[in-house]
């Protein structure tokens, strides 16, 4: 087999190597997921030199979040209308400009809307990525691998998110932590720019207006209420407020896509192909599991055994590595197997690894209580989150592939959001039932057990769902 043989083949004519095509969507995935985490141990050196207040100092992170969550649909539905380069280049150039911004912020209101700004950037590249690679790479074998190296470049991005922010903050300054992004971004809007000249052009239709006000600010809100469970609780009016303007304006924008849209922003004929439906529901459901192995085992590392930050990070590594190359070895298997084994597969394994994991207690040492169960899991997630993008993403018209990578990015990000409010409760609540108070080690650890078997239940819940697929059929 030749080089040429190996890598995956794109479709169409082109003057680029379709390596480079894949390379680029998979740069644009790690700067996505690196700038989700990367900022995090940055925060206490950015509070001490702008002066910002805990209040505040949240809203670095949280003003990411909540714009990347809520623009992906109308980031993806623009993708198809304008054209997946023009929309691909647009979020570099948007990211890579606030960036700059933020990197350079004398004044706490201008990092938070460097921040801000960036999300919308993301929100761009991210379903403009997706439809880059489910139009350009149309042969199953071929897509599959790009998924799988898709997949692990977001998974290389959250764990070198973790370990740089303090390494950079340490070494440099935390200033740096955004600046790297400029030089970074520059340079892949010049490789888009070469190797996407032959994408698919943008259509003449014009965009759906009230569909993309109602279904973004209803995401948005549904976010920010979910955020402020943590600080508030979820009785409060912080929280229900958002959520009920949520929930109707959600409720609004479905009878505008159904209803009253001449080209909706979401065409709900989408939802009638089973893999879109049950893939994004499935993602819904797995969106909790990153957040319950790498948020929460942090915590268990350093709260519960008394492990330093980098040492936490360190310690999560070996998992981390496990699902970089389970994710790679896996897709190529997906064309033969088809959805639903890969799945089952993982779901087992991130049943029994959170299963083993919910047993873990201050006594516990590093290589059976955590190094082995976390394994296990990462396994299952490698298994799982290229099969379910795949899944949600397939059998898809070039011109509905932008909105359907948006539609899969946001069912894995809002199944975070939810995901974090409740397990952040659900470990609270336990700890707090628990003698010698909420911040003893044995009663962390007894709120962090309890997470890791709802994480299982997770994992049961998305094998049921598996079922509901079609199966498989062989060429």
């Amino acid at each position: 087999m030749t080089r040429a043989d190996a890598a995956p083949q794109a479709a169409g004519p082109r003057t680029v190597p379709p390596w480079m095509i894949m390379a680029l969507a998979c740069a644009c995935q790690f700067m996505v997921i690196l700038d989700s985490s990367i900022v995090n141990l940055a925060l206490p050196a950015i509070r001490d030199e702008l002066g910002f207040t805990p209040t505040g100092l949240a809203w670095v992170v949280n003003g990411y979040l909540l714009t990347f969550a809520g623009f992906m649909l109308l980031g993806g539905r623009a993708a198809d209308l304008f054209g997946p380069r023009r929309m691909l280049v647009a979020g570099l150039l948007v990211f890579s400009v606030s960036s700059l911004v933020g990197g350079l912020a004398a004044a706490p209101q201008v990092l938070v809307a460097a921040r801000v700004a960036q999300g919308v950037g993301a929100a761009m590249m991210a379903p403009a990525t997706l439809a880059v690679i489910n139009t350009s790479f149309t042969e199953p074998n071929a897509r599959a691998k790009v998924f799988g190296a898709w997949s692990a470049a977001g998974g290389v991005g959250g764990m070198t998110g973790a370990i740089a922010g303090g390494a950079i903050t340490t070494g440099l300054s935390w200033r740096w932590v955004f600046l790297i992004n400029v030089p970074i971004g520059a340079a892949l809007i010049v490789v888009a720019m070469m190797a996407l000249t032959g994408a698919r052009a943008a259509r003449r239709e014009s965009l759906d207006l009230a569909g993309a006000v109602t279904g973004t600010a209803g995401l948005a809100a549904l976010i920010y209420g979910l955020m402020q469970s943590a600080d508030h609780g979820w009785t409060s009016a912080p929280v229900v407020g958002p959520v009920a303007a949520a929930l109707v304006l959600l409720v609004v924008f479905t009878v505008v896509e159904a209803r009253l849209a001449g080209r909706p922003m979401m065409p709900l004929r989408l939802f009638r192909l089973r893999g879109v439906a049950v893939g994004n529901g499935m993602l819904l459901l797995f969106g909790a599991i990153p957040i319950a192995i790498w948020y929460f085992t942090s915590l268990f590392l350093q709260n519960v055994l008394g492990h330093s930050a980098l040492q936490a990070g360190l310690g999560q590594t070996p998992a981390a590595v496990t699902f970089l190359v389970v994710a790679r070895w896996a897709a190529p298997l997906l064309p033969r197997t088809g959805v639903r084994p890969l799945v089952l597969a993982g779901s087992a394994c991130l049943l029994a690894g959170f299963g083993w994991l919910a047993q873990a207690h201050a006594g516990s040492g590093y290589l059976t209580g955590v190094l082995g169960p976390t394994l296990l899991v990462a396994t299952g997630i490698g298994l799982t989150f290229p099969t379910l993008m795949a899944a949600a993403t397939a059998d898809v018209a070039g011109g509905d592939a932008g909105i359907v990578g948006g539609l899969a990015n946001t069912a894995s990000q809002v199944g975070g959001s939810v995901g974090l409010a409740v397990l952040a409760t659900v470990a609270g609540i336990e700890a707090s039932s628990q003698a010698g108070g909420s911040s003893s080690p044995a009663a962390l650890a007894a709120g962090y057990d309890l997470v890791f078997l709802v994480a299982a239940g997770l994992g049961l819940a998305i094998a049921v769902v598996s079922l509901l697929l079609p199966r498989h059929r062989r060429d």
